[in-house]
């Protein structure tokens, strides 16, 4: 049986041209970059290659992008660590209330501590608006963190527009963006997006697991998370994992190369799938505004994402119902856009990478309408 895999939102393929670079430092260029000799010499130009590569996917100068071990850890260095340099001039931090756990759980973190956290709900397209962002900052907000693009809805959030409201109150505010999953994947430049700091993650597009990157503007502090070397200027101690960053550095080359083309396939798939469920399934509910193409998040009203996932799973097609992270649990996200419960409870993610086709879209929705017919049968028989 083969696999039609729409939960690219979780993690992607890796690309075979990301493979052989991985392979190729791996056997021929496996010095430290630390060390002084000429295969760490080697090894270090490696590792800035691919801090360009990665840096120029995002408008940013090499010398501010530092890499980590991924999302989650960029997202907790982000927020514990750029408010703890700020505890002198405010404890006051904003944040929307659709925030992956990656940042959520350090936020938790610092609430306990005494910080004082605002969280912002999402209005019914999903999005945290400018004017709910604007009504919330204070002028002891010393840090604010909205993602980019929401994780299971996709809506885009205008981060923009934070950034000009806080330099148009003359705030110090230090904003940051999780922008895992709007990397390479819709328009993203840190100097028009105006966020001080901005995470990223090499699986989301097609690069391997195990790595990440934050960006940090120039003359922001930002103290280390962990200790114990001199790596990345002394902020991400710890031996670089040389081929997992060459190979990020590879998908996001290709990634803002093939960019223009990749979101127009992404989108025929996307649109295609949704024309399909008007037609062959009313009643499916679409949620938010689907900003970002990669994202399409419906429900069937009535019954139980759970059971709907193991009956495509079983006929071979990967969707999920929210975060990967969550394990199946309920999704926060749908709680904070106050849907109904029966709309939370039938809800499903299908995310789509430049892999997908419209033949695998139209073998999903046939899917999903047996699943829904089949279903029905089920119920009406024990009832």
């Amino acid at each position: 049986m083969k696999s039609i895999y729409f939960d690219n939102a979780a993690t992607t393929m890796v690309r075979d041209e990301v493979a052989d670079v991985m392979l190729r430092v791996m056997r021929e260029n496996y010095g430290n970059p630390s060390s002084i000799h000429h295969l760490g010499r080697q090894a270090a130009a490696e590792l800035e290659v691919a801090r360009e590569n990665v840096a120029g996917a995002f408008g940013a100068q090499p010398r501010d992008v530092y890499f980590t071990s991924g999302g989650t850890e960029s997202d907790n260095w982000a927020v514990l660590n750029a408010s703890e340099t700020r505890a002198r001039a405010g404890k006051h931090i904003l944040a929307s209330a659709i925030e992956h756990d990656a940042v959520m759980e350090p936020l938790k973190k610092l609430g306990n501590m005494g910080w004082d956290v605002t969280y912002l709900a999402p209005d019914g397209a999903g999005r945290v608006t400018a004017d709910a962002f604007a009504a919330a900052l204070r002028e002891d907000t010393v840090f604010a963190t909205v993602m980019l693009v929401n994780n299971e809805t996709g809506a885009i959030n205008p981060v923009s527009e934070y950034s000009r409201e806080i330099k148009r109150r003359g705030l110090r505010t230090v904003l940051h963006t999780d922008a895992v999953q709007g990397f390479c994947k819709i328009p993203l430049n840190v100097k028009t997006l105006g966020a001080d700091i901005v995470s990223v993650s090499a699986h989301k597009i097609h690069g391997p697991k195990g790595v990440g990157a934050l960006y940090v503007k120039e003359g922001v502090k930002l103290s280390p998370l962990i200790f114990g070397g001199s790596q990345e200027k002394g902020k991400r101690p710890g031996t670089e994992a040389l081929p997992a960053i060459a190979g990020f550095g590879e998908a996001a080359r290709l990634g803002r190369l093939e960019f223009h083309d990749t979101s127009e396939a992404v989108r025929k798939v996307r649109d295609h799938a949704i024309t399909l469920l008007s037609e062959q399934l009313p009643e499916a509910v679409i949620i938010g505004a689907g900003d970002s193409p990669f994202l399409l998040n419906l429900s069937l009203p009535g019954y139980k994402s759970e059971v709907l996932m193991s009956f495509l799973d079983s006929e071979g097609i990967c969707v999920s119902k929210s975060s990967a992270c969550k394990k199946g649990a309920r999704s926060r996200v749908l709680e904070a856009m106050c849907l109904k419960n029966e709309v939370i409870d039938g809800a499903l993610r299908v995310s789509f990478s430049r892999f997908n086709t419209v033949e695998e879209s139209e073998c999903f929705v046939s899917t999903l309408k047996c699943a829904s017919e089949k279903l029905i049968k089920n119920k009406s028989k024990n009832s």
